[in-house]
């Protein structure tokens, strides 16, 4: 898969002039590219689009995305732990119930390799959880409550990575930046079909992560 990715890469640095070291940070990407103004903007959507299409083209490949509309929330909730809690609770079901693509292993485990923003603070929840996750039962087969899931499958504490450094790490960052460009697209994404782009990686989405989305995608 790596020599896949670097493969890749140095397609996008052949035909579109980005060099292996430097960073995809999808924001600025777009929007204030800095050294990379010059690539064409048009060229720089064309990067992100072709990004996409390369997930969606790797069959080893599932997608997990957790929304969280703020104005949802109270001003005390703690944002970064709901999200994160959502997303290691769909990592660690769909390893349980053996949803991920390929061979469904009996000994699958995971481990989970974050962008290093509030590292501390992630690992932290992840252990946590794995002594107290409480899941609500499905109140047709139970009479409310909730059962204690302590997370299992996920083996160690997240391996914090710098994006930069990372061909993966920004991948993650281009299809959770095409996520929300469904949801709140910038006029110039709009206009180029970007907030389109999240769509196309349906064949490698994990639809099993919520019943709710056509997409999968879990809204909170």
């Amino acid at each position: 898969m790596l020599d896949n990715l670097v493969g890749f890469r140095r397609h996008l640095r052949n035909t579109k002039g980005l060099k292996l070291r430097e960073e995809i940070h999808a924001t600025d990407f777009i929007n204030s590219p800095g050294e990379l103004k010059r690539i064409k903007r048009h060229d720089r959507v064309d990067v992100m689009k072709q990004c996409i299409d390369w997930v969606a083209s790797n069959s080893d490949i599932s997608v997990t995305t957790v929304c969280i509309d703020k104005r949802n929330r109270r001003e005390e909730d703690d944002v970064f732990e709901f999200a994160w809690t959502l997303l290691i609770q769909r990592f660690e079901n769909t390893m349980r119930h053996k949803n991920f693509p390929g061979p469904a292993n009996p000994d699958d485990r995971g481990m989970i390799f974050p962008d290093n923003t509030d590292g501390e603070k992630l690992k932290r929840l992840l252990r946590k959880l794995r002594h107290f996750n409480p899941v609500p039962n499905i109140t047709p087969l139970y009479q409310g409550g909730y059962r204690n899931m302590n997370i299992r499958y996920i083996i160690e504490d997240p391996v914090l990575k710098d994006s930069q450094h990372s061909f993966f790490n920004q991948i993650v960052d281009v299809i959770a930046y095409s996520a929300r460009q469904m949801y709140e697209p910038n006029k110039y994404m709009k206009k180029k079909g970007g907030h389109n782009f999240y769509k196309r990686l349906m064949p490698v989405l994990n639809t099993a992560a919520s019943t709710k989305n056509v997409l999968g995608i879990v809204e909170q």
